[in-house]
């Protein structure tokens, strides 16, 4: 949930400083669009036509109370690899239709699904830069050098110019040794930057979605509202 928490949030703070900005929910499960206030169920279309060419992206495009406009997810996205993989330049689907309405936004954020299939494939292909959100709750980061082995394909064969901004520590207690030592060993192990302020634990992120908004509305004055508008700050000082 850290991912989707992180994408509604930081969509939320760059829209709050005036900026345009598209997330794209590209998770079967659909927990950004959840997040957002829709009801996947109740959606004619979604990425899922979009990426296999059924209906063009804008009529899809869905603006949000929170701000930013969303290109919103169904359960349908789970059959959407099956469809590309037999596709010529399946690799590159998402950007093109990015290409299409990029334009329009200053920022476009993309919610993952956690595996590493086409449609991950796809974002980090479109994608000019990967933000890396991480659960201070463990040591064992297998799943961050997976994604760093898929980032080093993606940029050998599709994508030279991908870059890697850093971790973003989530679910972060100060009072714990644990934490301390998860950001220590990823820096040092991986060599990436650790983006800070870190987003501390609390219940509020689990109190938003069933809201439909985002911690910026829900608890706009908590700490892990503002440590997302710090983080957001930072991304848009360094697109300046």
């Amino acid at each position: 949930m850290a991912k989707t928490t992180t994408v509604a949030s930081i969509g939320g703070a760059l829209a709050e400083l005036g900026r345009k900005v598209l997330v794209i929910d590209l998770d079967p499960q659909a927990c950004l669009t959840y997040s957002l206030g829709l009801d996947s169920e109740d959606l004619e279309f979604s990425m899922h036509d979009v990426l296999l060419g059924r209906v063009d992206a804008r009529l899809v495009v869905t603006p949000t109370e929170e701000g930013p406009d969303l290109l919103p997810a169904t359960i349908d996205l789970a059959g959407t690899e099956a469809h590309l993989l037999t596709r010529t330049g399946r690799e590159y689907v998402l950007r093109s239709v990015i290409e299409e309405v990029g334009g329009d936004y200053d920022f476009v954020l993309i919610d993952c699904s956690p595996s590493l299939g086409v449609l991950t494939v796809n974002a980090l292909t479109a994608a000019d830069e990967v933000l890396i959100p991480m659960q201070c709750e463990t040591l064992s980061h297998r799943g961050v050098r997976q994604l760093l082995d898929t980032v080093e394909d993606v940029r050998r064969l599709c994508n030279r110019d991908l870059k890697v901004i850093g971790v973003l520590p989530t679910m972060y207690d100060s009072r714990t040794n644990l934490a301390r030592r998860t950001l220590a060993d990823v820096e040092e192990r991986y060599g990436l930057a650790v983006i800070r302020p870190p987003i501390s634990k609390s219940v509020r992120f689990a109190e938003a979605p069933s809201a439909g908004r985002s911690v910026l509305s829900t608890a706009s004055g908590s700490r892990g509202a503002e440590a997302y508008r710090k983080v957001a700050a930072r991304l848009v000082e360094m697109d300046s």
